[in-house]
């Protein structure tokens, strides 16, 4: 009977196990080698954290699974917070987050950008915080730190932070999480910005990943009036995945989301790795998917009640607006490229931006900030692009500390016969550490038996 009964737990446990995802050239993969998509949704109920109330997240997450969802973007968390049974119940429900780990307090200034160890340490707490977590999928360095041409001289500082925060996830012998930048859609900075962020050959100073905030496509709209042309014009075959960090314009109303056939259609489905809907909560800017009873007197006050909206109770459907969301993503399934069959050689890295009058401020491949510098004016100094090296992909495995690796963008070849870490070396040893850890449990059992 105990025997029996440890059997179903056990059972349990390993089917309750998400794959964990990362990425590779210009896609992101699961464990089990497919190709993942974002189908997200922007979810900050609170300012500090929303990851700590168990039972809201449950409800939530109950709600977001019949939606369609499989990933939740959080802005800002705690993390000295208990995060284990939110964590659990988006896992329960298929459900990845993608974390920024900046605060409100350590967030890179637009204006006079410095990047210091008090910043370093306050994101590694968070990366700490959630590196435990098979469905941490990645996160964020920053939320639209540039805005202005004139503030393009804090895209350094980003490319610092991501620098110093891969080498700690490192160091800390992490799985390799994507560490990315969620970029406002500016026209005149977002080319520039893309191809910065990830130029200059070095893999190990460059972001995992490119997403956007942009609310071009306004229903009922076109694929070619939206602007959505022009940004796959830029990002066809770009070197590390992009997707949408927010979108979902609101105006006229209401929303329609058929901006969702263009993103996992015929066009973009093969550089784009999906999109994040803004947003969950129903709030003054009226973009809200659900709420939580009806609006309340601005003024109100109370635990549960932050202007004027009320922030924890049952999950209400907004409509129409839910609705035609989750009538859309019912009707998309992309399936895209297995790991096995992909070849990450089929992208092309940008050369560095030169600078612009008027425009982009940031000349060419610049010498990124030290930890502890911060902008005091001026040009800054030009350095010789790297030779890209050959470092192979790692292929992500399901255990949530599965060791330090290389940064996936820009390598050649993901194909795991040319790929000893893939192999059956790294197969055998994960084995292994699975058959360590069983039996530890089994021979509990065995003397409790």
């Amino acid at each position: 009977m105990r025997l029996s009964w440890f059997l179903a737990i056990a059972g349990a446990v390993t089917a309750n196990a998400l794959p964990t995802v990362t990425a590779t050239g210009n896609k992101f993969f699961t464990s089990e080698g497919k190709q993942f998509f974002m189908k997200g949704i922007a979810y900050q109920l609170t300012p500090d954290d929303p990851l700590v109330d168990t039972e809201q997240c449950t409800r939530d997450a109950a709600l977001m699974k019949t939606l369609g969802a499989n990933v939740i973007r959080v802005y800002h968390v705690d993390p000295k917070g208990d995060h284990d049974g939110c964590m659990s119940a988006f896992n329960d429900a298929g459900i990845y987050t993608i974390i920024d780990l900046d605060t409100f307090s350590t967030y890179i200034l637009p204006e006079s950008p410095s990047w210091n160890v008090s910043q370093r340490d306050a994101y590694g707490a968070v990366l700490d915080a959630f590196a435990k977590y098979d469905n941490a999928l990645g996160f964020f360095v920053g939320n639209e730190i540039i805005a202005k041409a004139d503030q393009s001289m804090a895209a350094p500082y980003i490319k610092a932070a991501a620098r110093d925060l891969k080498a700690y996830r490192d160091s800390k012998n992490y799985r390799a999480f994507p560490i990315g930048y969620s970029a406002a859609d500016i026209a005149e900075l977002r080319p520039m910005l893309q191809d910065y962020l990830t130029c200059g050959g070095n893999a190990s100073e460059n972001i995992d990943f490119f997403a956007l905030n942009s609310y071009e496509w306004c229903d009922p709209q076109t694929y070619d009036a939206s602007g959505y042309a022009n940004l796959q014009s830029m990002a066809v075959k770009f070197p590390v995945p992009i997707f949408f960090s927010e979108t979902g314009c609101n105006v006229p109303g209401p929303r329609l989301f058929e901006d969702q056939n263009a993103i996992f259609g015929p066009k973009m489905v093969n550089d784009w790795s999906g999109a994040i809907i803004y947003e969950w909560i129903q709030e003054e800017n009226n973009y809200g998917l659900i709420s939580y009873g009806p609006k309340a007197d601005p003024t109100a006050a109370g635990p549960n009640i932050e202007g004027g909206f009320t922030r924890k109770g049952t999950p209400l459907p907004v409509t129409p607006d839910f609705t035609n969301l989750k009538n859309i993503w019912a009707t998309i399934t992309p399936t895209g490229v297995a790991f096995s069959e992909y070849h990450a050689t089929d992208v092309l890295t940008r050369e560095c931006p030169t600078s612009t009058a008027g425009g982009w401020l940031v000349d060419g491949n610049v010498k990124l900030p030290t930890l502890g510098e911060t902008f005091t004016g001026g040009a800054l100094t030009r350095v010789p692009s790297a030779t890209v090296t050959t470092t192979a992909p790692i292929r992500p495995t399901s255990a949530s500390t599965s060791g330090a690796a290389p940064s996936q963008s820009g390598s050649p070849d993901s194909n795991p016969a040319s790929n000893p870490a893939s192999g059956p070396a790294s197969v055998n040893k994960e084995l292994a550490g699975m058959s360590a850890g069983l039996l530890a449990v089994m021979l509990f059992f065995t003397v409790w038996l």
